[in-house]
């Protein structure tokens, strides 16, 4: 069924009598073949995840709840008193706002084969001006759900209560418009045995990570857009690495609570914000890759230093070359390079770690499915973001379909899948977030703890199983005559 809703005409009788005396005003209706189960649990789903209607809002915070919706309605009302949080504090105040949920019943020895059911939204403000820019500045918003028992069918409407002397001004419309559309998809959605695939905030806490990322983006997001020195889109990369920063924060503050925090390396570390975040607000660690980038002028400042040196800077140019393939003497003197160019010596990296040292693997292409391997090696924890598709020659590489049907066969979705196997032979225990941040590539893999036999694995095999290593050396070296990466 396509979304064509009728627009009511504006001098149209309400179809809701509030006691108050309050004027409701229809605004559209659709029909819909959404039971009021289906329609109570969407409400419910959106009430709790605002976000999903409108891009300018976190999240909502549950003040007060009284009661539950039943799974079977009763003849009970439930009600919540709800916070929405917005992306932007210093532009717009969260809002307090109160839902109801009302359903007729029956009259004593009557039969009908119809029943509504409601759902209301009042905001707690008495005037229009008081209302922030992300909520249609009405005194309520109501979600009327009307149903025939007997022929399975049924329609949803939206009305407004207006502000005295307000008019009916054509973006309010359009609000009504927006929010009849999500209701209406995500009701029909449920007929059609649709399940949610993307679960967010399974390890951290969706409050925590917002609250943070909030403050990070008040603290640096200006300065950092301002004074970008690569060629690519300052906000995106910026409030991407916001995000994860946040996310690893919070993560870091269950793993290490009581405890010295080990350090962190960022494998591939592209531009070095994420090193340059993290370091400022107090976690040591550090970051590589193949080719310096314009941007490690601003955050390798002067004095900075790591864990295991006192006298190299926080970003470096390594190629790595994990030691379980051969150690860097055997290499060195093959490679077709000038010495007065290129030290190569200082250039390789093993990959070996002190143990316990955080391993963040953002976007690290060649070095994705290599991290649980590196990681099994030093004894270390990591988390890793897939990002373009490379096996372990360093060679592109397009992982295979999983054969379980009912994953999706995406190349994005079937390389997570590659290289969440690779971490789970290593003897990972791989837990998944879906992370908050602007980027299609936004699948967090980690391995924070070893199954029980995780240390008992041979990882020569590992390695053969998953291709293998031939043309490495020679694919990671080219890294170092092409332009670099933009993240």
């Amino acid at each position: 069924m396509g979304f064509e809703p009728t627009q009511y005409e504006s001098d149209a009788s309400p179809l809701i009598q509030d006691v108050s005396g309050a004027p409701w005003t229809p605004l559209f209706w659709h029909a819909c073949t959404f039971n009021p189960t289906a329609f109570t649990e969407v409400m419910m789903n959106l009430i709790r995840n605002p976000n999903i209607n409108s891009s300018w809002l976190f999240r909502a915070d549950v003040l007060y709840e009284n009661g539950t919706v039943p799974d079977e309605i009763s003849d009970s009302e439930a009600t919540l008193v709800r916070r929405l949080i917005p992306r932007n504090t210093l532009r717009d105040q969260p809002l307090d706002q109160t839902c109801l949920f009302y359903h007729s019943c029956e009259p004593d020895g009557q039969l009908d084969d119809s029943e509504q059911h409601m759902v209301v939204y009042i905001p707690h403000v008495s005037s229009p001006i008081e209302m922030p820019f992300y909520h249609p500045a009405v005194r309520g918003v109501a979600f009327l759900h009307e149903w025939n028992r007997s022929e399975n069918t049924g329609r949803v409407s939206t009305h407004y209560c207006f502000f005295d002397d307000v008019e009916r001004a054509p973006k309010l419309v359009r609000t009504a418009f927006h929010l009849l559309s999500t209701l209406h998809k995500h009701g029909q959605g449920t007929t059609t045995g649709y399940v949610k695939r993307v679960h967010h905030d399974v390890v951290v806490p969706q409050i925590t990570m917002q609250n943070t990322y909030a403050k990070l983006k008040e603290k640096y997001a200006r300065k950092l857009i301002g004074t970008w020195a690569e060629v690519t889109d300052p906000t995106k990369h910026v409030f991407e690495d916001l995000g994860i920063a946040a996310f690893l924060i919070e993560l870091w503050k269950q793993m290490y609570q009581g405890t010295t925090f080990p350090g962190f390396v960022d494998i591939g570390c592209g531009n070095g914000l994420l090193v340059y975040l993290l370091r400022q607000e107090g976690y040591e660690g550090w970051g590589f890759d193949a080719r310096k980038r314009k941007s490690w002028t601003n955050y390798n400042a002067k004095g900075e230093t790591t864990p295991d040196s006192e006298d190299l800077p926080c970003l470096r140019e390594h190629v790595l070359l994990p030691s379980i393939i051969t150690a860097k003497e055997d290499v060195a003197d093959s490679l077709d390079h000038d010495e007065s160019d290129i030290d190569v010596q200082k250039l390789l990296h093993d990959g070996r770690f002190p143990e316990g040292t955080f391993i963040i693997s953002n976007h690290a292409d060649e070095l994705t499915p290599w991290t649980p391997i590196l990681a099994a090696i030093s004894d270390c924890p990591f988390m890793m973001i897939p990002c373009c598709s490379h096996n372990l020659t360093g060679a592109k590489y397009r992982a295979p379909v999983p054969k379980d049907v009912d994953k999706s066969n995406s190349a994005y979705a079937s390389l997570v899948i590659w290289v969440s196997g690779i971490a789970a032979d290593c003897g990972w225990e791989v837990e998944t977030e879906m992370l908050r941040i602007p980027s299609t590539r936004n699948t967090a893999l980690i391995g924070r703890r070893r199954k029980p036999d995780g240390t008992d694995v041979q990882l020569d095999d590992i390695v053969q199983k998953y291709g293998g290593t031939a043309g490495y050396l020679d694919n990671v070296m080219k890294l170092v005559q092409v332009a670099p990466r933009s993240h």
